[in-house]
C-alpha cells in the first residue's frame, strides 16, 4: 500500500489490509485491526522526545501522547513541522499526557510489601477529562478529523464519555454516548453532558451499550472512538512510552494494569512488541491484567476456570469458540458483571484477542481482586497525597497479592497504571464513614 502506515488484521491466517484512511474496526471477516508501520523508527527519536521536554511553545511537544508523534505518525506528516502538526493533531493546548509519569508513593510500597525504590505508580488521572482515556482519544479523534468524520459515537460506563464529550467540543463535531440506564458514574456522566454531549440510554449493561452504539455508528455514519478503534489503541501505547522513557528506556520486569475492556492491556502489548522489533528494548516486561472478581472473563478464561481449558492467543490461533461457550454460560445463568468499580465492569471485553496477544508475547498473567481491596488500594493511594478511582485500586492490591503468592519477587521492578482520578465522590466517603475499613478516617463528633 502507499504511504508507511496501513491496517492489517490482527488474525495472521487472514491479514487483510486496509489503507490508513479506513474507518473499519474489523476486517471483512470480522477479526479486530492494528496501525501497522513499514519504517523502523531510529533510536535516536530517544534524545528527540527527551530535547522536546522543553517546548519551547509548541503544545505537540509539551503533549504526553504527542511528544511521541514520531511512532504514531499515522497522518504521515512531518512531525517537525508545526503548521501540519497543527493542520492534522487534535490536542487539547498540549494537556493529554503531560504530567502523566511514574511516581514512587512509599506508603503504598509498605502495605504492599515491597522495596519503595522498586515500585512505580503512573496516575493517568492528570489527564484534562481525569483519566487515561485522553491518550487515546486524542489519536481517535485525529484520525476522524483525517477522515472527515461529522459525530464520534462511543459506548461507556464513565471515563470514555467524559473524553470523547471533551475532544468532541474542542473540534466543534457532534458525539453520542450510549450508556448502560443506571450504571454510570454519576461524575463522568455530567462531565458528558457538559461537553454536548448526546446520551443515549441503554437497557442492559456496558456490553449492550457497547453493541448498540458499534450497530449505531456503522448505519448512521458514526465514528466509534471505543478501543475497538485500532487508533485508540495507538494514543495509549504513549502510557508505557513514558514509563519507559522515565526509567530512561531501563525496562522494567512488570506493567501491571486493571483490566476492563483491555483497550489498555492491548496497547501495551503493541507498544512493547513494536519496541523490541524495533531494537528499542532488549528485555519484555510482562504484563499482569487485574480484573474484578465481579467482571472476571480475562482471568476466568486464561487460568482455564471454565471448561478446565487454559484460553491462550496460540500464535493468533485462539480457541474462540471457548469464549462464545463462556459467554453463552454468562447468559444462560442469568451472570452479569458486578463490581462498585464501574471502569472495569465489563463482562465481554471487546479487546479480549489483543489482550491474548500480550499476555502471550510478554509471559503475562490475569488475577482478581475483590472490591474491598480494590477500596483499600484506593484508599492508601489517597493517603499517599494522590487521587485515584476505585478502578485505578486493582493495580496496588494486584501487585500486593502477586507479592504474597511470589509471582512478583520482592526485588521485581514493577509500574503499575492508576488509570484514573476519583469519578463516584460518595466511594471515599462512604469508606471512611466506616470505621471497619482498613484505612478508614471517620469523621469525630
Amino acid at each position: 500500500m502507499d504511504g508507511d502506515a496501513f491496517l492489517r488484521c490482527i488474525d495472521p491466517q487472514c491479514g487483510l489490509e486496509y489503507p490508513i484512511d479506513s474507518i473499519r474496526v474489523q476486517c471483512e471477516k470480522g477479526h479486530l485491526l492494528d496501525v501497522k508501520y513499514k519504517k523502523i523508527p531510529s533510536q535516536n527519536l530517544k534524545e528527540v522526545f527527551y530535547e522536546r521536554r522543553n517546548s519551547q511553545g509548541n503544545i505537540f511537544n509539551e503533549s504526553g501522547v504527542w511528544r511521541f508523534r514520531d511512532l504514531l505518525n499515522f497522518c504521515q506528516i512531518n512531525t517537525e513541522d508545526t503548521s501540519e502538526c497543527s493542520k492534522f493533531l487534535v490536542s487539547l493546548d498540549g494537556s493529554e499526557g503531560r504530567q502523566s509519569k511514574p511516581y514512587q508513593m512509599s506508603k503504598v510500597a509498605e502495605f504492599i510489601g515491597t522495596l519503595s525504590d522498586n515500585l512505580w505508580l503512573q496516575p493517568e488521572g492528570y489527564n484534562p477529562s481525569g483519566s487515561f482515556k485522553d491518550n487515546g482519544m486524542a489519536t481517535a479523534v485525529t484520525h476522524a478529523k483525517m477522515v472527515g468524520a461529522k459525530k464520534i459515537v462511543c459506548a461507556s460506563t464513565g471515563n470514555t464519555s467524559a473524553s470523547a464529550g471533551m475532544f468532541a467540543a474542542n473540534e466543534d463535531i457532534d458525539c453520542d454516548v450510549y450508556i448502560p440506564a443506571g450504571q454510570i458514574a454519576p461524575g463522568k456522566l455530567s462531565q458528558a453532558y457538559q461537553f454536548g454531549a448526546q446520551i443515549v440510554e441503554v437497557d442492559g449493561n456496558f456490553d449492550d451499550a457497547l453493541k448498540q452504539s458499534l450497530e449505531d455508528a456503522q448505519n448512521h455514519n458514526g465514528y466509534t472512538v471505543n478501543s475497538v478503534n485500532p487508533f485508540r489503541i495507538e494514543g495509549q501505547k504513549t502510557i508505557p512510552f513514558r514509563a519507559l522513557e522515565y526509567l530512561n528506556w531501563e525496562e522494567p520486569d512488570w506493567i501491571v494494569y486493571p483490566g476492563g475492556a483491555l483497550g489498555n492491556t492491548s496497547s501495551c502489548g503493541k507498544a512493547l512488541m513494536e519496541l523490541h522489533e524495533w531494537g528499542w528494548i532488549k528485555k519484555i516486561p510482562r504484563i499482569a491484567v487485574i480484573n474484578s472478581e465481579g467482571a472476571s472473563t480475562l482471568s476466568d478464561l486464561h487460568n482455564g476456570k471454565f471448561e478446565e481449558e487454559e484460553l491462550r492467543w496460540n500464535k493468533g490461533n485462539p480457541n474462540v469458540e471457548l469464549i462464545s461457550r463462556y459467554y453463552d454460560h454468562l447468559d444462560k445463568e442469568g451472570l452479569r458483571p458486578k463490581t462498585k468499580a464501574t471502569a472495569i465492569q465489563i463482562g465481554r471485553p471487546a479487546n479480549i484477542l489483543k489482550g491474548l496477544r500480550a499476555l502471550e508475547f510478554t509471559n503475562g498473567i490475569a488475577t482478581t481482586v475483590s472490591d474491598s481491596e480494590m477500596l483499600d488500594g484506593m484508599s492508601i493511594v489517597g493517603l499517599n497525597g494522590f487521587d485515584c478511582e476505585m478502578a485505578s485500586g486493582a493495580s496496588v492490591v494486584g501487585i500486593k497479592k502477586l507479592i504474597k503468592e511470589e509471582i512478583i519477587k520482592k526485588d521485581d521492578v514493577v509500574v503499575g497504571i492508576l488509570t484514573g482520578r476519583q469519578k463516584d465522590a460518595m466511594l471515599p466517603v462512604d469508606y471512611h464513614n466506616d470505621p471497619q475499613n482498613r484505612f478508614a478516617r471517620p469523621p469525630k463528633n
